[in-house]
């Protein structure tokens, strides 16, 4: 759930095959994972990206958490998310059996429909508030669209309703401010799952809560 941003293409003509070669093998063995190591390493050299991928996954945690979908995780580099055994960069992972299989049966309700499409939704929403744009997202958006081919929708309507999650997820951030702010300092000193929803909850403004 973590953004990407674009690396520079001004790279040395033998650096260049040299990625390719890497690339072309790491598909083959590491189905990728090789590649992302070493991108996210490379762009984890800047503060800007680290703090950009932080605020995105922050989003998703705490906008999960909002929902009642326990947070069971968090990865904020590519290399924390293969020790932990997770895919691509990490992100946020959340206790979502009810929902995954509704998906999986083509059936999900209008409330799960909406509660991932927030969630999905919340990083971006997240870079949105704090940066005033957002870069990243695409895997989310991704996520978004397959579900809702899954669910054989109407594809005009996926973007609209990803704009809508968008804008239910940002009001939701708004309206917590200081327990987004808090969940943020707490990841950014790796704290436990634990300590995060200790923070949110202690911060937590008591105010009617978006529908889901």
């Amino acid at each position: 759930m973590g953004p990407m941003l674009g690396s520079s293409p001004l790279l040395p003509a033998g650096l260049g095959f040299s990625l390719l070669v890497l690339f072309s093998l790491d598909a083959v063995t590491w189905q990728g994972r090789g590649a992302t190591l070493l991108l996210d390493g490379i762009q984890q050299r800047s503060p800007e990206y680290r703090q950009r991928i932080l605020h995105h996954e922050a989003g998703h945690y705490l906008v999960a958490t909002a929902l009642g979908l326990p947070v069971t995780g968090y990865t904020l580099s590519a290399w924390e998310a293969l020790r932990q055994g997770q895919p691509g960069r990490g992100g946020v992972q959340f206790q979502a059996a009810a929902l995954e299989a509704e998906a999986a049966q083509g059936q999900l309700s209008q409330r799960s429909l909406e509660q991932w499409c927030q969630v999905l939704m919340a990083g971006a929403a997240a870079e949105q508030l704090v940066y005033g744009n957002v870069e990243g997202g695409a895997d989310d958006r991704a996520q978004w669209k397959q579900l809702w081919r899954q669910l054989d929708r109407n594809p005009a309507e996926a973007d609209l309703r990803s704009r809508w999650g968008l804008l239910r997820a940002k009001t939701l951030l708004e309206q917590q401010r200081p327990a987004y702010d808090a969940l943020v300092a707490a990841m950014a000193a790796e704290a436990s799952i634990e300590d995060c929803n200790q923070a949110i909850a202690t911060a937590w403004v008591e105010e009617p809560a978006i529908a889901a």
